[in-house]
Order: structure tokens, then C-alpha cells, then sequence
């Protein structure tokens, strides 16, 4: 077995390696750089690797020890989100320690966790491992959450047990939101505004759309409740709108873009179908055409059951009742595949898409022992 660089020089390694995914393909990079650094490290250590092409210049990462199939998987995302350099006081590429904080890009969302694991697994290298331990890094969750699809697709179930180290500050969690956004556009026609009867105005049929949608938004709070969560119901946010192009012109083309937050058992085809007929049904009798386009597939919602075995041994590990939360993991493809997946790590949500993202050093090590109980009771010979 060679050495592997120490916890804080693996952060920072990683940190240094840009892996920003968005749609927005001037801002796009492949995370391929990241993924061979730590396969290498794995490599190394004495780990199996496989590495699994997610989409263009986009790959995951599987390193595993150990055989039996109802084993752990310690997953993290390799990418970040793009940044904008002046809200910095440190570069973004670079992990610099300030005090009891390790700033940089990716630090607490969510490179460092990738790191950690590593240092966790270390210990269990020559040992007998009843179950195997997995190590799962993934591609563009920023943006599409293409890398955990492509293994949900490929139904590549690396273990029975899931922990994603999303920024949790160590507070389980088994249960968040899924969502979708949707753009509507409706097409009329133009003409002079000093005759209404010359056109047919899309930015009117809106409003009919809009009052459609409030609608809608008060039936599904009205038949659907958890109060597991902050927002104990589904929301939906008229985020953006923009139609016509003059006062004096009747406006043809209207567009609204809405973003719909659904609740553990809503299902993101069912609500999607329904958004799409209750518009139609309002706009046809209007003459105006309704064209409907996925601003985004869509994240489903999580649930873990609370007694389930990992819910319970994070839970008295940590010595912290699990939580749920509003924004969305790749924990719903991980459970698709017949996992039962719990969001686990260190650093908080609260330091995650914005400059100064940081870490406390302080929790790095609490890190490391929290999943070494994990993996010791998941993969250990009893």
C-alpha cells in the first residue's frame, strides 16, 4: 500500500482542481482531473476502481474493498457551482486556513467530505471486511444530477447503505423536498393596441394562467401535509415573467417560468401532467397556444424510513434526531436502486453557493470517527 498525501493536503488538492458544472456551457468543465486524482489516491491505498463516463467529459467515480453486497457507500458530488470572484477575500482555488476555518470553493459543498472518507477508510484496508465499503463520486449534481442518473440507470447499486456527505453539520437526514421547474409560454397574436380585436394578447391569457396556478397552489397545500418540515406544505414560486415589447403593441408572446416543491409521495410526472392540463384547459377556449417546456427534469423527494438500520445508527452516533430539509441531494437515485440512503456531513448548507464558502476545521476530525463507527458496525466481520 503507498501513502496517500494527509487530510488537509487531499482537501486541498481538490480544492485547487476547478469542477464547476452548470448549464450555462461557458462555465461548464469536466470534473475528469478531480476523478483521476482521487482514483489514484484510491488506487494507492488498494482500493478497486472503476471509473463510469456520465456524459461529456463528466465521469463517476466507483472505488470499493471488501465483497459482500450489502455494504456501505460513502458518497459526494465532485463538482461546484460557479463563483464570482469579487465576493471573495481568498481564491477559490486555493483551501486557506483562517483562524478555525478552511475556506475555498467546495469546502463545505462538498469536496472536503470526499477527502474525509478516504481518511476514514484508511483504517479499514487490511481489515476483515464482512460487507463491502464503497467510496461513490459523482458528476454535475449542481446542475443536472446526471452522474447519480446514469448509475441509477445502469442500476450500478454499489451497497445496500447510503451516507452522502451534503453539509449537514452532522444532523441526519432522511427526508427533503423534490423539484421541478417548468417554463410556460403562450402564443397570440400581435397588432395595434388601439384595437383589441386586431390581436389576441398572450400577456392577458397570463393572467388567467396565473390565477390557474394559485389556484393550483392552494388545492395541493390543502391535500398534502408534513410537518416534518419548515414549510410543512408543497410550494410552488412564480420565479419569472417576461411578454410583449411595446405599449402600444397587442403582446403575441407571454413567458412565465415556475419552480413547484413537492412533498416525500408527490411524484414529479403526476404533478407535471397536471400542470400542463389544467393550463391547456383554461387557454384553449382563449385561441391562444400554450407550448410547455422542462426548465429542469426534476429532483424526486427523499424519504427514508426513520427505523430503518442506517436512520438509526446515524442517529445514536451522532446522538442527534433526524432531520428533513428543503433542499435537494441525489438521495432519491440512491434509494431508487433499493438503498436506504441517509444525508450525513460536516459544514452547514448555510456556507454552500456563496463567496467565503468555509469549513470549521474543528469538525473534521468528529468526521473521520462518526464514519468509522458506521462503516465498523455496516462492514466489519461480527
Amino acid at each position: 500500500m503507498k501513502s496517500i498525501p494527509p487530510l488537509l493536503e487531499m482537501i486541498g488538492q481538490l480544492i485547487a482542481i476547478p469542477s464547476v458544472s452548470s448549464t450555462q456551457a461557458q462555465f461548464d468543465t469536466s470534473n475528469k482531473p478531480m476523478i483521476d486524482c482521487l482514483a489514484t489516491w484510491l488506487d494507492d491505498l488498494g482500493f478497486q476502481t472503476e471509473i463510469v463516463p456520465s456524459s461529456k467529459e463528466k465521469y463517476n467515480l466507483l472505488a470499493w474493498i471488501g465483497e459482500g453486497e450489502d455494504g456501505l457507500v460513502l458518497s459526494g458530488h465532485t463538482d461546484t457551482v460557479n463563483f464570482d470572484q469579487t465576493g471573495w477575500n481568498t481564491d477559490p482555488f486555493r483551501a486557506q486556513q483562517v483562524e478555525n476555518r478552511l475556506y475555498g470553493l467546495g469546502t463545505a459543498d462538498m469536496k472536503s467530505f470526499l477527502a474525509i472518507a478516504i481518511e476514514a477508510a484508511k483504517e479499514f484496508i487490511d481489515k476483515n471486511l464482512e460487507q463491502r465499503l464503497t467510496i461513490v463520486a459523482t458528476a454535475d449534481e449542481e446542475s443536472t444530477m446526471q452522474g447519480v442518473r446514469t448509475l441509477a440507470e445502469k442500476n450500478r447499486k454499489p451497497g445496500r447503505f447510503c451516507v452522502i456527505g451534503e453539509p449537514t453539520s452532522l444532523t441526519p437526514v432522511r427526508q427533503h423536498k423534490g423539484v421541478f421547474m417548468e417554463s410556460i409560454t403562450l402564443y397570440g397574436k400581435a397588432g395595434h393596441s388601439s384595437n383589441p380585436a386586431l390581436g389576441n394578447n398572450a400577456l392577458e391569457g397570463m393572467r388567467v394562467v396565473l390565477n390557474e396556478l394559485d389556484k393550483f397552489k392552494r388545492e395541493l397545500a390543502e391535500k398534502y401535509t408534513n410537518h416534518d418540515f419548515i414549510v410543512p406544505i408543497p410550494t410552488l414560486n412564480l420565479g419569472h415573467i417576461h411578454g410583449g415589447d411595446n405599449p402600444n403593441r397587442i403582446c403575441a408572446e407571454c413567458e412565465l417560468h415556475v419552480d413547484l416543491r413537492l412533498l416525500p409521495g408527490m411524484q414529479i410526472d403526476t404533478l407535471r401532467d397536471e400542470l400542463h392540463e389544467r393550463i391547456t384547459q383554461k387557454t384553449g377556449p382563449l385561441g391562444l397556444t400554450c407550448q410547455f417546456k422542462a426548465l429542469f427534469d426534476g429532483v424526486p423527494a427523499f424519504e427514508t424510513a426513520g427505523d430503518s438500520k442506517i436512520v438509526e445508527l446515524t442517529s445514536r452516533y451522532t446522538g442527534k434526531k433526524p432531520k428533513s430539509v428543503t433542499f435537494a441531494t441525489e438521495a432519491p437515485f440512491f434509494n431508487s436502486m433499493g438503498m436506504e440512503t441517509v444525508v450525513l456531513g460536516p459544514g452547514s448548507i448555510d456556507q454552500a453557493h456563496q463567496p467565503n464558502e468555509f469549513i470549521a476545521l474543528s469538525s473534521l476530525e468528529p468526521t473521520i470517527k462518526l464514519l468509522q463507527k458506521i462503516i465498523g458496525s455496516i462492514c466489519m466481520q461480527k
